[in-house]
Parts: C-alpha cells; structure tokens; sequence
C-alpha cells in the first residue's frame, strides 16, 4: 500500500513540469509565428492597432483525407484590458481550435493562424468560452494590403489569416469552434481562471514564459486606436 502511495505521488510531481512544458513551448511557438508573420508587415497596423484581442494558433494540423479534412490546434488568447478593453494588452490565455471541413486550404502541411478580435461582441463571446463561429460570432478571412485601409465593417467579429508554407492569406475558418484550454491554463497560473474577469481587471502578472509574446503585442500595437 505504501508502495503504491509513493508511486502516485511521484506520476502527480512528475505531470506538473511535463504539462508547464507544454505551455511554455505553445506560447514560444505562437510568439515565433507572430513575430514572423508582424515583421513581414503581413497583419495591417491599422487592423491590429484596432483589434481587442489576437488570437494565435501554431501549426494547426490537418485530420483526414480530402475535402472534409479536419483540423485542431492549441493556441494563445490575448486582449487588452480594462471595461473597455482599451488599456494594455493583458496576460494570455490559452485556447483550443477545432475546425471542420477545411479541406484544401490546410494541404497536407501545418497551417499557423492569426485571429483578430475586432469588436468587444466578440471579444466578449470568445471571452464566455465554447465558441463556434458563424453561430456565435461573425469571422472572415482578414483583408490585406489596399483592402485593409478602408476595412470597417461592424457586423465582422473576427477577422482570420492564416500562414502555410511561408505563404500568408486571408482565410475562413468556417465554423470552426474554440473554447478556453482550462487544464493548461489551470496549470499556467496556479489556479482556474475566468477568463473574462481576468481581462476586465487587468491584475493578472505576465507568466515569464509569455513575457516574450507580451513584449511582441506592446511593440507592434502600444495603443487602442
């Protein structure tokens, strides 16, 4: 009996730095895929600079053959923070995606997406947690270039891009859900979190390990235009 106690004990001391690995190497991933996809000028400013949250899932892998390939990923969620989400950008949060029917846009190779939160409706639904878009919120694929300037359109929620093979392009993500990774974020803070709260109060400390991610958003976007 005793045994076995010790043997439990050391399976639980042994999880927690696997699963802190696993958070650590998800935001080192998406904060390389941003800070790529930022210094290539891919994301308009103007967008970003407008933007309530961003979205960030590395090497989104395609399940399945053909057309009705499916596809998961884990990713990052950071918005900025305050009531009016205005103030600075906030401590991430970690997130999953689960897409369907994506057919050719993944190919056969992992996909990096960026997701801009444009409206503080569907900053507020992805925040609740369980999303899926099309039902819950309005998502299209992001406008670049010339078409980004003049980009104003208040029934959008959330504008998609998507990054494979060096090629970058606006994308739809169809009706893809997403919902709040509660495990890993559990783990990343030491505790269950809300969500929503955490970004209304604005409080929460950046992880060391999401430091980097921070610094990259606070570079790119000091301001809520």
């Amino acid at each position: 009996m005793k045994n076995n106690l010790i043997a439990v004990l050391l399976c639980l001391a042994a999880a927690v730095p696997v699963v802190a690995q696993k958070a650590d190497k998800r935001l080192a991933e998406s904060t390389a895929v941003l800070k790529t996809i930022l210094a290539k000028n891919d994301i308009p400013k103007a967008l970003l600079n407008k933007a309530e949250c961003v979205m960030v899932y590395p090497s989104v892998k395609k399940v399945g053959l053909g057309i009705s390939g499916m596809g998961y990923g884990r990713g990052v969620l950071v918005c900025r923070t305050g009531p009016n989400m205005d103030g600075k950008w906030g401590a991430p949060i970690m997130y999953t995606l689960d897409t369907h029917s994506l057919g050719a846009q993944l190919g056969s190779s992992s996909t990096d997406y960026v997701l801009l939160v444009m409206s503080q409706r569907g900053a507020a639904k992805v925040l609740s947690g369980a999303l899926k878009l099309g039902a819950g919120a309005s998502a299209v694929a992001g406008p670049s270039g010339a078409n980004a300037s003049g980009f104003n359109d208040p029934n959008v929620d959330i504008l998609s891009y998507s990054q494979s093979k060096g090629m970058f392009a606006g994308a739809s993500l169809g009706t893809a859900s997403m919902d709040a990774d509660d495990d890993i974020n559990k783990e990343l803070y030491g505790k269950a979190i809300d969500a929503a709260q955490m970004v209304r109060d604005g409080k929460t400390p950046v992880p060391p390990a999401a430091q980097a991610l921070i610094a990259v958003l606070r570079k790119a976007s000091p301001k809520h235009m």
